[in-house]
């Protein structure tokens, strides 16, 4: 893959056209299982063995996480391959123990839509060293916590969580567990052999990297494959070769520089990683080094075609281009309707509207590129938009469209009262909304990816800090320059449509632009926060547009002072309203988990309670029962207790929900449901409070 390629792509997936946005994130999706598995299907069987049911004080033993997915379904290796979840062991270990790194089983190599996966099928083990302190009293028993979390994929996916406690005796002498000792050595043959004889040389090649493997002449050893530990390289399969020269092996690996959702993958100095074949080896971890013609040049930071001065021209013509794409297009309306009410004005006034302008723009890319350059030192990649990834950011913006909006389409006017106040209060206000123009058109347009933008960018990035900021100093020239242009030549501006009554028109056009545009960072939204928290954007969307209709009704100067204080009171509320009902909501404590019969039967035989959430989308109650009753205090109670939480969802017709409701006397919801191993259901009340929930609990 070329540089010009590379960065091409990274960009790709962040282009602001709607319908592309959609289509790369659902097929992303659909490829990798990241919708929510449908109530009912199976989970995996999970248990945490010992190898030794007695230890000795100083000796390491092994235990051994074992996984038994459902018909079809896999897990993923210690580097997925894309954005999945590998299993991950969280451990409370007793003072003076240690668990050393997971041991992983060889990985199968599975082609998906996007790439290569890397996973684990049918019953994979997963082997873990503990090592206790040197001394110790003997003859007492100790207490071995974990957490274990994995995710599991077919058509879907689901995460998957699960606690464990192993209780081992002490004695001087360590004593297996001959029950265990199968488990072990069928775990132990899955396991990638380490070939101490065999050497390892890794170079940087023009992008790619190249595994030399100096095997000896063995012709007993076959490569098929090289899945690597680290995500910024491909498996061989993957654009990749294998090459056999006596009994060495040259492998060259493709670099993966974005993730299936656009997001940079920061690259490394070392890798290591397991060749598939017959045996499959273990590669141990090596520096990856430069051939010498790579370390004399700059290869790596820009395309060989693209020298500073093409950088700066393409960085000069995306800005300027970006005026014309459709993410930057409600702003230009805005411009528009400013040369329109500016054209009989003093030719001055026009030109400084432009100037002021253009230092809105730039002052904005000078923070941007400012906290970009900052990011990069910080953790190596960040990506150009990456405001876009904040919720709070992204909620900024959706409330400024939405009510800039709405002002468009006569709700509310901007700006009535200063009319009545004199000249300098509106000449202020209209630099102040020029100067805010600037800075709403980088944030807006920033994102975007114009023509000539995608590799200037990309290079522009890993400049040294003086041309990093000349390039991004010329983008937003670019994106400044045509109003500069058209305020600096009144007479351009005079060749528009004089005023007259079609401006209310086209006033009102344009806030359908602004409304779609709206409309999209929502979905955004949605997307960061969660498509449960949506419910709540809509409302505090409608709260913003009640404020702003309370303000232009009755906010307006011939209404009475006190008509006037109200408008405003009952405004500054409702917005506030909004803002707190559209907030991006604080992570759950209680980790939800999807609802079946056999989990939840799988449980009450481990002893474990059950809390069950029978809900629906369009369960009004049921959305205030998850604002109101899960509380911290709550979730704190429910880890205490070691309640697992399942949602049991009808927002789709379910047959084995309703077979459940039915066995609990219930047909409509919400209900909510403690199972306990041995008493009878505890059916919490409709209208839940975390009262309700902790009186419920305190009774396990």
């Amino acid at each position: 893959m070329t540089d010009h390629e590379m960065f091409r792509r990274m960009t790709l997936i962040r282009r602001c056209l709607p319908g592309c946005a959609i289509a790369a994130v659902v097929v992303a999706a659909a490829a990798h299982g990241q919708f929510a598995l449908t109530p009912g299907a199976p989970a995996s069987r999970s248990a945490l063995i010992s190898e030794m049911r007695v230890i000795a004080a100083g000796l390491p033993f092994e235990v051994a996480l074992s996984l038994e997915h459902p018909v079809g379904w896999h897990s993923y290796y210690r580097n997925s391959g894309g954005i999945e979840q590998a299993p991950v062991i969280t451990w409370s270990l007793p003072a003076g123990f240690s668990a050393g790194a997971m041991r992983w089983p060889v990985p199968e190599v599975k082609d998906g839509l996007l790439g290569k996966s890397f996973v684990h099928r049918g019953d994979p083990v997963l082997l873990v060293e503990i090592t206790p302190p040197a001394e110790w009293a003997v003859g007492e028993t100790v207490t071995l916590t974990a957490e274990a979390e994995w995710q599991i994929c077919k058509e879907s996916c689901i995460n998957e969580r699960k606690a464990f406690t192993l209780t081992l005796g002490t004695d001087n002498r360590a004593e297996s567990d001959p029950a265990a000792a199968e488990l072990f050595e069928r775990a132990r043959a899955r396991l990638p052999q380490l070939r101490e004889a065999w050497t390892y040389d890794a170079r940087d090649d023009g992008g790619d990297v190249v595994l030399r493997i100096g095997a000896g002449m063995s012709d007993a050893v076959t490569i098929t494959d090289f899945v690597p530990d680290v995500p910024f390289l491909r498996a061989a399969s993957d654009g990749g070769s294998i090459a056999r020269d006596g009994g060495d092996w040259t492998i060259r690996l493709k670099r993966a520089d974005t993730d299936v959702l656009g997001n940079a993958i920061p690259q490394g100095d070392a890798l290591s990683g397991v060749l598939l074949g017959e045996p499959a080896v273990i590669v141990p971890p090596i520096a990856i080094g430069r051939n010498a013609a790579a370390a004399n040049s700059d290869e790596r930071l820009l395309p060989e075609a693209m020298g500073f001065p093409a950088i700066v021209l393409g960085m000069f013509l995306g800005g300027l281009l970006l005026n014309l794409m459709p993410c930057v297009f409600p702003v230009i309306g805005l411009k528009i309707m400013g040369f329109v009410r500016q054209a009989g004005a003093d030719r001055r006034a026009i030109a400084l509207h432009g100037w002021v302008f253009a230092i809105g723009v730039l002052a904005s890319f000078g923070v941007l590129s400012g906290l970009l350059f900052a990011a990069r030192g910080a953790v190596g990649a960040v990506g150009w938009g990456y405001q876009l990834q904040q919720p709070w950011v992204v909620l900024a913006l959706l409330l400024v469209m939405f009510v800039f909006a709405l002002n468009l389409a006569g709700v509310f006017e901007i700006g009535t009262s200063a009319t009545s106040v004199g000249g300098s209060l509106q000449s202020r206000h209209g630099f102040g909304g020029s100067f805010f123009s600037g800075v709403l058109a980088t944030v807006v347009a920033t994102p975007c990816s114009a023509p000539f933008l995608g590799a200037a960018i990309g290079a522009a990035v890993a400049l040294p800090a003086v041309s990093f900021f000349s390039a991004f100093a010329a983008m937003a020239v670019g994106l400044a320059l045509p109003y500069v242009v058209l305020s600096s030549f009144p007479s351009w501006v005079g060749r528009l449509p004089r005023p007259g009554p079609w401006m209310e028109s086209f006033k009102q056009s344009m806030a359908f632009l602004l409304f779609a545009t709206a409309g999209f960072l929502l979905w955004v939204y949605a997307g960061i926060t969660g498509l449960d928290h949506l419910l709540g954007a809509v409302f505090g969307l409608c709260a913003v547009a009640t404020a702003a209709w309370i303000h232009g009704r009755w906010n307006l100067p011939h209404r009475r002072r006190g008509v006037r204080l109200t408008a405003g009171a009952l405004a500054i509320g409702f917005a506030a309203l909004g803002v707190e009902l559209a907030r991006p909501p604080a992570a759950s404590a209680i980790d939800w988990q999807p609802w079946s019969q056999a989990r939840v039967d799988e449980l009450l035989a481990d002893g474990r309670p059950v809390y069950i959430d029978f809900t629906a989308r369009w369960c009004a109650t049921c959305q205030f029962n998850k604002k109101r009753a899960y509380t911290p205090e709550v979730a704190a109670a429910m880890g205490q207790k070691r309640v697992v939480a399942l949602v049991a969802d009808k927002t789709r017709p379910d047959p084995a929900i309703d077979r459940a409701l039915e066995a609990l006397g219930r047909s409509a919801i919400p209900v909510n449901v403690l199972l306990m191993p041995g008493k009878p259901p505890h059916i919490l009340p409709e209208l839940l409070s975390p009262d309700d929930v902790l009186r419920a609990l305190d009774g396990w």
